[in-house]
């Protein structure tokens, strides 16, 4: 039978769900936020109610280089700390990130300070809430672009441009987040709004709005032992499993899933996954983007992690894909003599970043 208190937070859950919903289906793209393929080794990134959930400290880097092999590339930075405060229930995080986009080097920097709130609603589930303020600054560097006038039959001239402009325009503002998540020890479901605020980002005086961006993920753990009674721990202690996962994205126009399996075989972590919309959307927008591959290594506290895009669109694989790193630190700051947190709580299961 299922719990009142369990049953009064999924309605809450519930209610969370579709107020995010509705923030994010009516709204048109003009902008669309920097990814990750291994979202869940950037969790502060995914979602602000992430924040503490392996009952630690953590402290994480992850780094995107997409489409190298051509001038419009992207490079995402990313680094986060954050730690769980048991006599609170709560997580607290900071998160840096940095975007550069183009040969003009477009350039986003943001600095965000989370919250979330952890509460046991039964003996097997746990609901958080999390949110975020950050602060924003971008610019561009005006000098790294070509107009017309600088070019001859023979190609670049070396002169300045004629063309005027305000060389000295940048864009600072504040922004919001929040998101939830539910789980129990095999399963989880999260979601998270994005630009609650649509602050005006231009860089020339106008309007272009950040636009809210949605998302839900999920996914569920599945013991090796559950597939095979055979199924063994030939390290003490090892974890055996795979687990299926999913995380929808929505910006404005702007659809995307992504769906996979990763495979937990302490010490060595597995992922494959699809990105793209299989079936056609609301407004026909089917579309494949890109199949990733991640393989990973944890060994005690840390965990490395290595991705590749191989891009499936029309774009080709002579964009160069994308390659990614991901770099995860665990530390506590309890007395040793306790027994460890994941006695004393129930840990979520979301693969790969514990």
């Amino acid at each position: 039978m299922i719990s009142r208190s369990l049953y009064r937070s999924a309605q809450v859950f519930a209610l969370l769900l579709i107020l995010i919903v509705q923030l994010g289906v009516h709204t048109p793209l003009y902008a669309q936020d920097p990814q990750f393929s291994q979202f869940y080794a950037a969790p502060l990134y995914l979602n602000p109610a992430l924040t503490g959930i392996n009952q630690m400290g953590r402290a994480g880097l992850n780094y995107r280089n997409q489409w190298p092999s051509i001038d419009a590339s992207f490079e995402t930075y990313s680094f986060y700390i954050d730690y769980f405060i048991e006599s609170k229930h709560s997580g607290v995080g900071l998160i840096v990130n940095t975007d550069k986009e183009g040969r003009a080097g477009l350039k986003s920097t943001n600095v965000g300070l989370q919250y979330a709130y952890q509460a046991r609603i039964s003996y097997d589930w746990t609901f958080r809430a999390g949110t975020e303020l950050s602060y924003y600054q971008r610019d561009i560097n005006f000098a790294a672009l070509t107009f017309g006038d600088m070019y001859d039959n023979n190609g670049l001239t070396g002169n300045p441009t004629q063309e005027s402009f305000n060389t000295g325009q940048n864009a600072r503002f504040f922004d919001m987040s929040f998101g939830g998540i539910l789980f129990n020890g095999n399963a989880w479901l999260g979601s998270a709004m994005h630009h609650v605020l649509e602050p005006n980002q231009s860089l020339g005086g106008g309007e272009s709005p950040l636009w809210k961006k949605f998302s839900i993920h999920g996914g569920y753990r599945i013991p090796f032992t559950a597939i095979s009674p055979r199924a063994k721990r030939s390290t003490k202690g090892a974890e055996r499993s795979m687990t299926p996962t999913i995380n929808y994205k929505q910006q404005g126009s702007f659809r995307q899933l992504d769906m996979g399996i990763y495979f937990t075989l302490e010490p060595v972590l597995l992922g494959v996954w699809y990105r793209g919309l299989p079936v056609n959307g609301f407004e026909g927008d089917k579309f494949s983007e890109s199949i990733v591959s991640m393989v990973g290594f944890n060994k005690r506290n840390l965990t490395i992690g290595y991705s590749f895009d191989f891009v499936v669109s029309d774009l080709s694989a002579a964009s160069g894909g994308a390659h990614e790193l991901s770099l995860t630190y665990r530390f506590s700051l309890d007395d040793p003599r306790k027994p460890s947190r994941e006695v004393r709580e129930l840990r979520c299961p979301v693969p790969y970043i514990f």
